[in-house]
């Protein structure tokens, strides 16, 4: 089986791109050449370009938080004034705020999620551990 030499190649932890520009970029935070994703919000199993497996990645429901609290909240507050403002009809809230709204929750997600993964990647982020803390020593008290 035939190896590929690019992902042989060792890459110098200097050379990882920052996480928000492969957040941005929506490619490896690793090389910063590879695709991330193969589906809407489906990672690849691991970089096409340097070899790098996406296992370690896992920002569960991260990116739909930040969406939700950074993104939706405006819109639903541009609906709000939109309907104190000038009371319109509800056709004209399913043809103005509904796309609003939708657009500013998926819009930003396939970013967020790239961004939480090369930020993981970036910082070497693992889940945490719980160790069991040690019994203190019994105080002794000098004899009065």
């Amino acid at each position: 089986m035939p190896t590929d030499e690019r992902a042989m190649t060792p890459i110098d932890p200097a050379d990882y791109p920052k996480p928000l520009v492969a957040g941005l970029k929506m490619c490896c935070p690793r090389c910063g050449k590879g695709k991330l994703f193969k589906g809407f919000l489906t990672l690849r199993k691991k970089c096409d370009v340097c070899g790098l497996n996406f296992d370690f990645a896992d920002p569960a429901d991260g990116p739909a938080f930040f969406v939700m609290c950074f993104a939706v909240v405006p819109a639903l507050a541009v609906a709000t004034v939109i309907e104190i403002s000038y009371e319109p009809p509800v056709w004209v809230h399913l043809i103005t705020t509904l796309p609003m709204i939708v657009l500013a929750c998926i819009a930003p997600l396939r970013p967020l999620k790239a961004w939480l993964v090369a930020s993981q990647f970036y910082h070497d982020a693992a889940p945490g551990k719980y160790v069991a803390a040690k019994p203190a020593p019994p105080e002794t008290h000098a004899p009065d």
